[in-house]
């Protein structure tokens, strides 16, 4: 279930075994409020992600589809969400969606991260991420692009997460 792991900085952490979080999905998207559970158990792992109290739509390996409410807590002065709830939902889905699909003997990290912004975000903010996933732990960097859209479907964000997958250190 849960894995202790060595970090890029020497550090031993405590992650999940990827297997576990499409497990856990597949399981508790069926039932009855099991999305906004799983959303809550992920905020409970990466407590930072869940300051924003997303909500998993749908999860595969390589695929995920993950929304915000627009509420008081994630704006800003400019009556609009807030650039870095944008970039932590945006986080959030090439997260789920990479460590949805990367085999039990590997870890992943983001190295690099880019945001662009096209225009204010305001009302439901929902982030869609899709790509290949790595087959392998093999150490490697993954670019995967995060678009994020209004209610409307128009785009106010889009964004490039660099994550390095490799084998566990342990």
């Amino acid at each position: 279930m849960y894995l202790p792991v060595t970090d890029q900085f020497g550090e031993t952490v405590i992650t999940l075994k990827p297997s576990l979080i499409l497990s856990s999905w597949n399981l508790l998207s069926k039932l009855p409020l099991g999305k906004k559970v799983f959303s809550i158990l992920i905020g409970q792992v990466a407590p930072y992600s869940g300051s924003i109290r997303f909500r998993a739509l749908q999860l595969e390996p390589g695929k995920a589809v993950v929304e915000m409410q627009d509420r008081r807590r994630v704006r800003n002065h400019l009556n609009s969400i807030h650039a870095m709830a944008l970039v932590n939902l945006a986080e959030i889905a090439s997260g789920l969606a990479m460590m949805a699909g990367i085999p039990d003997n590997a870890r992943g990290i983001v190295t690099k991260f880019t945001i662009e912004y096209s225009k204010k975000a305001r009302g439901t903010i929902t982030a869609k991420s899709e790509f290949e996933t790595p087959k392998n732990n093999i150490e490697k960097e993954y670019e995967v692009d995060v678009t994020l859209q209004d209610s409307s479907e128009e785009v106010v964000a889009t964004a490039k997460a660099q994550w390095l997958i490799g084998p566990i250190k342990v």
